[in-house]
């Protein structure tokens, strides 16, 4: 039998590897995911095989049953708008069972004395590192969750936000905490009543420092905190695995690990900010004032339905700008349908993805995918920004934050230094939004203001159908 579970962990592994290389393009993306899906069945029944002996069946079945109902409903019914909080909540709960695991094997080998089967050195070292990190993922992806969720009150994520000098302190103290506990327990754990306290002191040591390092992080950098707390989780279910001598924990946690890590790292360049600036800092200021006035005394100039239609009516390119509100409003499909009239009518559309355009990695490309926009008229920024100055007119659909050319203009400015879209290089902008609010990095967006820009005010998806009916009239 140990023949065969080995066969299963390197045939599962091989389909997480083979499953995630179909991620890279949109007609492989849904194979990919269902490869991916059935090489972690294979791998679960080679951990039924592996522990065939055991008396635990129906806690095994238990625990199976549970995990379905919490998690295929909400895969199934959330929507596009909150996939990037499921993602947050559905990481946290794999770095939590990291956790546990841990503080099980901790308990079940009688505080690392009792090892068997495994080295004792990767054992040990293996499930503290995995109780460490899984604890930490866990609490700072339901902080996540619930900033995205806007579970939190925004004066209380203001205090948090202010204060991160102190929340850096504390996180000093803690991880100094966590790294002492870990090499004492390492050392001289001998599975007494004291022990298991010690085991859970570093779990709550490690699961404070993981909200006090989310919380102080302001919300436009939540997408490259999502992907940061990705990686983590990845290290520690190979940590786990390591420990338990499971390959397919090794190489699935491993490739979590790699890939959020590299993603990381290009979202954190695609911001111009360090990892580190990221995590010890945050974006913030004062949101502009509601009514159409500026920080700087500007003004706005509103348009009507009928006038953005006979603008881009008439235009030889057209490129579509969206962001968070558009999957607020669900406006994907309306947009696809305005597109489709201008291209009927000869307009150039093309699309013009920011890597951190919505809450998540991808997110753009998805919704648009969704509503069957072609993935080639889906531009990254570099590849657009080239684009506006030729461009007739620039259509901004909730996109606050990537479009601000104060990132450009204003050494000042919280965002100075971050690569954006040169919307304001556009002949003529047309911004849809609901309200003069801020974006996720609360600061005033001088584009809003400019002489070549019109706002639209409204529901996104309401105004995008009003300018598709208007299209149809001329």
């Amino acid at each position: 039998m140990g023949y065969l579970v080995t066969i299963l962990y390197i045939v599962a592994f091989s389909m997480f590897i083979y499953g995630l290389s179909g991620l890279t393009g949109p007609k492989t993306a849904v194979r990919g995911n269902y490869i991916a899906a059935v090489g972690m069945v294979i791998a679960v029944v080679a951990v039924l095989i592996d522990i065939r002996d055991t008396d635990n069946w129906a806690l095994i079945a238990g625990g199976l049953l549970v995990g379905v109902v919490l998690g295929v409903p909400p895969a199934l019914r959330t929507k596009m708008t909150a996939m990037p909080q499921l993602v947050a909540l559905f990481n946290g709960v794999g770095g939590g069972t990291v956790a546990l695991i841990a503080w099980a094997e901790f308990l079940n080998s009688d505080g690392f004395t009792a090892v068997e089967a495994v080295p004792s050195a990767p054992f040990i070292v293996g499930s503290l590192f995995a109780a460490i990190i899984g604890s930490v993922s866990f609490w700072g992806s339901l902080v996540a969750f619930a900033k995205l969720q806007e579970l939190l009150n925004k004066n209380v994520e203001k205090v948090f936000v202010s204060n991160a000098k102190a929340f850096q302190v504390a996180n000093m103290i803690l991880a100094l905490v966590s790294i002492g506990l870990a090499v004492f327990i390492g050392i001289n754990a001998d599975g007494d009543p004291q022990s298991s306290l010690l085991i859970v002191g570093l779990l709550v040591a490690a699961g404070v420092m993981g909200l006090f390092v989310v919380l102080p992080i302001g919300g436009a950098d939540m997408p490259v905190v999502i992907s940061l707390l990705n990686a983590l989780t990845g290290l520690s279910a190979a940590a786990a695995g390591l420990a338990l001598n499971n390959q397919a924990m090794i190489v699935a946690g491993m490739i979590v690990g790699a890939s959020g890590t590299i993603l990381t790292n290009l979202m954190a360049k695609a911001m111009n900010r360090s990892i580190p600036a990221i995590i010890f800092g945050s974006f913030g200021g004062d949101a502009a004032e509601a009514g159409g006035a500026s920080a700087t005394g500007g003004t706005v100039k509103a348009t009507s339905a009928s006038d953005a239609a006979i603008q881009m009516a008439y235009a030889n390119q057209v490129i579509v700008v969206p962001g968070y509100g558009l999957a607020v409003a669900q406006a994907q499909h309306a947009v696809k349908e305005m597109a489709a009239l201008l291209e009927a009518r000869g307009v150039e559309v093309k699309y013009a993805i920011h890597p951190v355009a919505g809450r998540m990695p991808g997110h753009m490309n998805v919704l648009l995918a969704e509503a069957d926009v072609e993935y080639d008229a889906m531009k990254e920024m570099d590849d657009i920004n080239g684009e506006f100055s030729r461009t007739d007119v620039a259509i901004v659909i909730g996109a606050n934050d990537v479009t601000n050319p104060a990132a450009r203009n204003d050494p000042s400015s919280p965002i100075h230094g971050m690569p954006i879209l040169n919307v304001d290089e556009a002949r003529s902008v047309i911004v849809l939004k609901r309200s003069m609010s801020s974006g996720y990095a609360g600061i005033d967006n001088p584009l809003f203001f400019a002489d070549t820009t019109s706002m639209l005010f409204g529901d996104a998806k309401k105004m995008v159908a009003a300018v598709t009916e208007e299209l149809k009239a001329l």
